[in-house]
């Protein structure tokens, strides 16, 4: 391009001086012409230098500034992404814990209802025998208390033809605890034979039935101390049905939420190695283009140069002409 230039003035030149001579002085000179076109193309040609500089400047800015936007995103992404791992890894740890731990209540619960339905069978075979117990200690407490007030009024002939005498005689034959003697004594009483006096056995059958309302109280302390037991038990073992309820229904909330943790924490990992490789690739690109600019602007820097060194010799060659004069 220099070469063209400097050919293209030093032929207006000749041009030029070939006219002057065969014209004379009678014009302007046209040598001075050609300087003047010189020096214009001179200036321009800077001022081109000056904007494609300007240009250059500009460009080489975008390319550090995106340089480091994209080196720090690169950095950020690659410290990321063992992060991620490293969480994706814990919350994995901590589902399967949370799934054993919801194995675990469920199977808790399952005993604690199992406890409190054998609770419940055990406690209805006790309440049967006590009601079969108490029904019948009460119906021989009952026949004893008629003996005692027969003989009191003097009336044991008729009360020994009443059901309730037949319920004493089972009740002396059947008596583990009853001495021989008074068993013999109130078997004669009931025979309706020989008997012993009837103070003698209103006092056994007194006694008798002393002994049968202290064994009731301790027949009923025992069902009220029983059935204050089993309500305390099944009490226990309802809360910790409702407790072991509670811990299932929240932990299942917590496999959701940790499961979803999980997904998105998936995803974000997958979208960064995404970007991580799209903002290499990016800046690898980056790189080329910027060099390749570089160059290009330096060879074309080294090219205008020449052309303005070409312009003003050939100005100054034009100047010293004679031809001017």
């Amino acid at each position: 391009m220099a070469m063209q230039r400097l050919l293209l003035a030093l032929t207006l030149h000749a041009a030029a001086a070939a006219e002057q001579r065969s014209l004379g002085h009678a014009a302007a000179n046209p040598i001075r012409r050609v300087v003047s076109m010189l020096q214009m193309m001179q200036k321009k040609v800077e001022t081109e230098g000056e904007k494609a500089e300007e240009l250059y400047q500009k460009y080489l800015c975008y390319c550090k500034t995106s340089g480091g936007s994209l080196t720090e995103s690169i950095a950020a992404a690659e410290a990321k992404a063992p992060e991620l791992v490293s969480s994706i890894e814990a919350s994995e740890g901590k589902l399967e814990q949370l799934k054993k731990d919801v194995k675990g209540h469920q199977s808790d619960r399952e005993g604690a209802k199992t406890a409190m339905a054998e609770e419940k069978a055990i406690r209805e075979k006790e309440k049967a025998a006590f009601d079969k117990a108490i029904a019948e200690s009460r119906t021989n407490s009952a026949a004893v208390k008629k003996a005692v007030e027969a003989l009191e009024r003097g009336a044991a002939g008729g009360f020994l033809q009443t059901t309730s005498a037949s319920v004493l005689r089972s009740l002396v034959k059947s008596s583990r605890d009853m001495l021989d003697a008074d068993r013999e004594d109130l078997v004669a009483f009931l025979s309706g034979g020989y008997a012993p006096s009837s103070g003698e056995v209103t006092g056994i059958l007194k006694t008798m039935g002393d002994e049968m309302a202290k064994d009731e109280e301790e027949m009923v302390s025992t069902e009220e101390a029983a059935v204050k037991s089993h309500e305390g038990l099944v009490s226990s073992k309802k809360k910790e049905v409702a407790a072991l309820s509670k811990a299932v229904e929240e932990k299942l909330a917590r496999i959701s939420e940790v499961g979803i943790s999980i997904a998105e924490m998936k995803n974000e990992l997958e979208d960064n190695a995404g970007t991580l490789e799209e903002d290499k690739k990016f800046l690898a690109d980056l790189e080329k283009n910027c060099g390749s600019k570089t160059s290009l602007h330096e060879e074309e820097k080294k090219v205008r140069a020449e052309e303005v060194v070409a312009l003003a010799d050939t100005i100054k060659i034009l100047n010293d002409d004679d031809a001017l004069d």
